[in-house]
């Protein structure tokens, strides 16, 4: 089969899915304090701003579930370079963009490519190399998901405070085209996952027209009350139809995602756990930027948001450290407890100081280090192996929702739920606090409901594909078990 020089290499197979991932992940916290700058450049509203970024979320999302579809009937190393090709489209249109048009349909393109990328090229790199490199791998998938969403508001900061935004979106431009030129050099062609199987066509139209309407209604919550059919309808419509994919594919008889698979007690409590913390931390950064942006520069604003990259480095040096012992299940905890207090500490004053920022954005780089990607393996090892990018598919789409989301009707509700400014930023935070308490008590309630003391995986059996890294008790295991005896 025909390959690459550098196949198989697997430092350039690594820093190939860094450069894929980082550039719309960075931008995606980067751009908030250019908002201002493209609007006026492009001639936008801010309202055609939120929605272009709403959009490009969406497909974001869309793009999990398309990858998997893609990867059962098409070569996936060959769909690999197409996607890095239209992220090069798309990035050069945004860079270059002497309209609206071409900044919303570049944007979207790097929101879809990056998605597509994501699941495409990680699960190689997770299950493809010895065992001894899932630590490296872990670590890397870590820094560069969270290390890139925490280095957003420094870069776009400086950025802003240069009053310009093009350099930073040529710079993507650069890295996409990076990622492609490796895409390339690590080429080795792979054939389709299930060419025979069919296209889960009812998967891809609930996926797609869910996320859309979804975040659509949530883009218009900027400009809109919730009450207003133009918000509220798409937004609880979307997330209805979100529901309905999953309820679709529980009872398909070929599912094109492993639903069923995962509802047992480690999956869910792992799924349950990256969905309140992404929710949680990305909604406390977009506050606390809100609540200090007509406070302090750009610039100085971003630089209080360093330390939330250094806590994200730090958890995920430790994740490479526990990660195939029975220190993961509490690592994940104590990610969520130190979330919980970094979101406290940014409510501690109205608005935040600029020591508070600081402490506070250190202890949710922490947080959210030691908390979603942990959670996400602890999903991945309750299966075997050679499903992970369905495993991964399902875990980021629901990341996404939950993530990019829950963030805009926060933002809302803080500007509309007092007359007070700084009273409702602190009312949203406040929800956060909740989002990230309820996670973890949700994770400790499904392992005591199970019996079930945490165990350490299996990592050369799960990398072989012939059994999962752990068994996974049913959910709420002890009290079935329990009715069981009583009815025998």
């Amino acid at each position: 089969m025909r390959q690459g020089p550098l196949a198989r290499h697997y430092p350039a197979v690594a820093t190939m899915v860094v450069f894929a991932l980082v550039p719309y992940l960075a931008l995606s916290a980067a751009l908030g304090p250019l908002t201002p700058l493209i609007a006026k450049d492009l001639h936008m509203s801010a309202q055609a701003m939120n929605l272009t970024l709403g959009m490009a979320n969406a497909g974001y999302a869309v793009g999990t579930v398309l990858a998997v579809q893609f990867a059962q009937h098409l070569p996936q190393r060959r769909m690999l370079l197409g996607y890095g090709i239209l992220l090069v489209v798309g990035s050069v249109l945004t860079a270059s963009a002497t309209d609206p048009a071409m900044f919303v349909v570049g944007h979207v393109l790097q929101g879809l490519c990056t998605s597509l990328l994501l699941i495409a090229a990680v699960p190689p790199l997770i299950i493809g190399y010895p065992a001894f490199r899932l630590r490296t791998t872990a670590m890397i998938m870590n820094i560069c998901v969270f290390g890139a969403v925490a280095l957003g508001p420094v870069v776009g900061g400086a950025q802003a405070d240069a009053h310009g935004w093009r350099p930073l979106l040529w710079v993507v431009a650069g890295i996409a085209v990076a990622a492609l030129v490796l895409s390339a050099l690590t080429f080795q062609d792979a054939p389709p996952a299930n060419p025979g199987g069919p296209i889960d066509v009812a998967a891809l139209a609930l996926a797609g027209v869910g996320c859309v309407a979804a975040f659509f209604g949530a883009s218009e919550l900027l400009t809109r009350s919730f009450g207003n059919p133009v918000a509220c309808g798409p937004l609880i419509g979307g997330l209805v139809l979100i529901a309905a994919l999953f309820v679709h594919e529980y009872t398909a008889e070929r599912p094109l995602l492993c639903v069923a698979s995962l509802l047992s007690t480690l999956p869910v409590a792992g799924v349950v756990a990256a969905m309140c913390a992404a929710a949680a931390s990305v909604s406390a950064t977009s506050l606390t930027l809100t609540a200090l942006g007509t406070r302090m520069t750009p610039l100085h604003l971003g630089l209080l948001f360093i330390p939330e990259f250094g806590g994200a480095v730090v958890a995920a040096v430790v994740f490479g450290t526990v990660f195939r012992t029975r220190l993961l299940h509490w690592f994940v905890l104590v990610g969520l407890v130190f979330l919980s207090a970094g979101v406290l500490v940014l409510n501690g004053a109205a608005p935040p100081t600029s020591v508070l920022t600081a402490v506070g954005s250190g202890l949710v780089g922490v947080g959210v280090g030691a908390s979603v990607v942990p959670a996400l393996f602890i999903a991945g090892f309750s299966l075997r192996s050679d499903n992970v990018q369905r495993v991964f598919a399902i875990v980021e789409l629901l990341r996404a929702v939950a993530a990019f989301m829950i963030s805009p009707i926060l933002l809302h509700v803080a500007a509309t739920v007092s007359s007070d400014p700084d009273s409702g930023i602190r009312t949203a935070l406040w929800i956060c606090f909740g989002i990230a308490v309820a996670g973890a008590a949700a994770g400790v309630a499904l392992y005591l409901g199970a019996r079930l003391r945490p165990p350490a995986p299996s990592v050369e059996a799960w990398m072989s594909g012939d059994r999962p890294g752990w068994d996974s008790p049913p959910l709420l295991a002890r009290f079935t078990r329990d009715r069981d005896d009583v009815c025998r």
